[in-house]
Formats: structure tokens, C-alpha cells, sequence
């Protein structure tokens, strides 16, 4: 049984190469669909603010493990003068056991991730490589001027330390892949602007031929 998933594996990543798509500045050119394979997970990455949860919540669809979505739920049955902080552990512990049961079921899943935690990516890759897929990078290269006014109108931002370590953490990411160099576990890396980003409508997983 384990062969046969390496097999399946190997053949996957001979079909699929690694690669960087880069979609930044294409104006209408930019594809409304990204493809990928069945049982391949995709990480959406970027500042807070830049419209990871809006993005993932209009092309995901029902393979979306957001964390803002398990923050949403803790936050609707606490009450309102209790500070985040004062729980964030517990609602990430809940966060990442939705994850691990969305990754044991085996279909393609698209995983909300802030940037400041590669140990996150090297899990998922793993996990993934597990069962015979792969891990793709989605980034929203938004500036942070326009990152912090998303945080506006959502109504809750970051300090300015945590935007400072985020803008950090995502600008090597960013600079990585341009480089041609794909972070480390993934298998391909998708660059958006702001008008790419609004373009796509959806994100498919289906099996290779």
C-alpha cells in the first residue's frame, strides 16, 4: 500500500514539476480557474489585511480551513470584553486538529497561513507528500499600505510589531519564489497582485492524466 502511494506519488511530481506562476501586473490576462491535483493541498499566504479569508472564501468553496473561521466561532460563544489573546492558543489548537482531519480525508484542501510559521508549511508539506500529493504556495503580493486598510475595514488589526514580523516573514517568502527558488516542501508557487486576486473565481482539484 505504501509503495503503491510513493508510486502514485513519483509519478505525480514527474507530471507536475515545480514551478512559479507569476500573475502579478497581467491585467485581464489573469486566469479566473487554478488546477490542481486531487489530494494537493494549497496554502493562501500574505499580510494581515490582504485578503487571504475573502479570496479563499469566494474560490474555495467548501475545502477552505480558515483560521479566521475557527477565531470567528470562538468569538461568537465568548464574551465580547475577553481579549483575543486571552484564548488564541486554545482557538489555534482547534484550528490545526480541523486541519489534521481535513487532511486525513484525503481530498484537496486550500489552508489559510499567516507566513511567520514555516514549521507549518513543512508540516503540511509532509502530510501531504504522505499521501501521494503535493503542497502549492498561493501569495498575495499586496503593499502593506493597502494590507493595513483591509485590516480597517474588517474591523480589527494587528500591532505594529506583529505587521512588522508578518511584512518580513511574507517579503522572503515573496522574494524566494521571484527568485525562482520555491520555499522549501512546496511543489509550485502562485504570485498575485490585487487585480489578479480579484479575478480568480475559483480553485479546482482534479485528478491528473
Amino acid at each position: 500500500m505504501r509503495e503503491a502511494v510513493r508510486d502514485r506519488a513519483r509519478a505525480r511530481t514527474r507530471r507536475r514539476g515545480r514551478f512559479l506562476r507569476d500573475l502579478r501586473e497581467r491585467g485581464g490576462q489573469s486566469p479566473r480557474v487554478l488546477t490542481f491535483a486531487a489530494g494537493d493541498v494549497v496554502v493562501v499566504s500574505g499580510l494581515p489585511g490582504a485578503g487571504k479569508s475573502t479570496l479563499m472564501g469566494r474560490v474555495a468553496g467548501g475545502r477552505a480551513v480558515d483560521s479566521q473561521d475557527t477565531r470567528e466561532r470562538w468569538e461568537a460563544r465568548l464574551p465580547r470584553f475577553l481579549p483575543y489573546a486571552l484564548y488564541r492558543p486554545l482557538a489555534r489548537i482547534a484550528h490545526y486538529a480541523g486541519l489534521r482531519r481535513a487532511l486525513a480525508a484525503g481530498a484537496g484542501v486550500v489552508v489559510h497561513d499567516c507566513g511567520t510559521q514555516s514549521w507549518v508549511r513543512g508540516w503540511l508539506a509532509r502530510a501531504v507528500r504522505r499521501r501521494g500529493g503535493a503542497l502549492h504556495l498561493i501569495l498575495l503580493d499586496v503593499d502593506p499600505a493597502t494590507a493595513l486598510d483591509g485590516q480597517r475595514a474588517r474591523g480589527r488589526t494587528v500591532s505594529g510589531y506583529a505587521f512588522a514580523r508578518h511584512r518580513r516573514a511574507v517579503g522572503r517568502l515573496i522574494r524566494t519564489a521571484a527568485s525562482g527558488a520555491l520555499p522549501h516542501g512546496c511543489a509550485s508557487v502562485t504570485l498575485l497582485d490585487r487585480e489578479a486576486a480579484d479575478a480568480l473565481r475559483r480553485i479546482d482539484f482534479r485528478e491528473l492524466v
